[in-house]
């Protein structure tokens, strides 16, 4: 199961350093100081906001199938430990490519509004002009009027032009042919409904988490592979995050721009310094560019590679005990940037 060997290689990159809930909040995409800093210690981009609908019981169900397995432990305290058993089949890796931490989500905005296209435009070339949309998010909707306007599609190319847009693209795609057939099969058009998660997964022998998976898993791969197709990139336009911070980080990251210290962003914003601290760490995880030697020094930060490669662990108290004279902050910065 493709989910399973998702919640694996989670738990394998966690290294037992972190609960089982630390995987659920990473698949649904909190917004947290902690998962973020998470995923640029554990190098978790990929798998962040996967999810971002996956309910707790869900989650428990799976985790529990784990235990069942033999390849997972979980204490009351919520922390687990990988078996012997659970590491070698986590080393089998996982069989598609994910990119959750500049789609967030939006991959689905993506599908929405080319099914939509596809399906007014199946519509017109029928001559049928009342039909009930596909999509019903009034901003898909917007979307999908003002696209349609600009392309002319009353004069009948923008059907043929976008049908060999599509073709092209996933014929040179690198995914299964399975994958291919779960974009293409979900589309609607007259007297062709698009098939359910439930009708797909039967047609597979898969589950419906599996199949959703998959096709995650395909559109993400579309989406970094689509600027070279004019009609797709415009409808792919504004979803993918260039600079992924919370709201919060976002101001402190603009007066650090302009000059200020950590200190005066603290006093300016009138917000605890740890909470700042927090704001620097998600900026040194985005930012290749950010500058980390401000805080600490690269013979500090080879100290903390060292520390972590002798410990074998990334957790912060024991790494301060070893390196005492860093803060939890530097500690912090040099994980983070380490991940990346």
């Amino acid at each position: 199961m493709i989910f399973q060997q998702i919640l694996l290689d989670i738990f394998l990159k966690l290294n037992n350093e972190r609960t089982v809930s630390s995987a659920y909040h990473l698949l649904r995409g909190k917004r947290s100081g902690q998962t973020i800093q998470d995923v640029g210690i554990f190098s978790l981009h990929a798998y962040f906001s996967v999810l971002p609908k996956l309910s707790r019981q869900r989650f428990n169900e799976f985790v529990g199938l784990l235990v069942e397995a033999g390849y997972l432990q979980v204490q009351e305290t919520g922390y687990y430990t990988l078996t012997a058993k659970g590491i070698a089949q986590a080393q089998q890796g996982v069989p598609c490519i994910f990119d959750g931490w500049h789609y967030r989500g939006n991959e689905h905005i993506f599908y929405g509004r080319l099914s939509l296209i596809v399906q007014v435009l199946s519509y017109q070339s029928a001559q049928i002009k009342a039909f009930i949309p596909i999509q019903r998010d009034e901003g898909i909707q917007l979307f999908v009027r003002q696209f349609l306007m600009r392309h002319q599609y009353q004069s009948g190319a923008l059907q043929v032009l976008l049908l060999q847009e599509i073709t092209n693209n996933l014929e040179t795609l690198a995914i299964t042919e399975e994958q291919r057939y779960l974009l293409i099969h979900r589309l609607t058009g007259v007297d062709l409904p698009g098939f359910t998660w439930q009708q797909l997964a039967y047609q597979a022998g898969r589950t419906e988490m599996d199949m959703q998976l998959l096709y995650v898993s395909a559109l993400h791969q579309w989406l970094q592979h689509i600027s070279h197709y004019p009609y797709l990139a415009d409808i792919a336009q504004g979803l993918r995050i260039q600079m992924p911070l919370t709201d919060s980080a976002s101001q402190t990251a603009k007066l650090f721009a302009q000059g200020f210290s950590l200190e005066q962003i603290a006093y300016k914003r009138n917000l605890k310094q740890s909470t700042i601290e927090d704001h620097f760490v998600e900026m040194a995880m985005n930012d290749a560019a950010f500058p980390i030697e401000h805080f600490i020094q690269q013979e500090e930060l080879m100290q903390v590679q060292q520390a972590i490669l002798t410990q074998r662990t990334k957790k912060l108290k024991v790494l301060r005990e070893v390196l005492p004279h860093l803060s939890y902050f530097q500690l912090r910065l040099a994980l983070t940037k380490g991940g990346n």
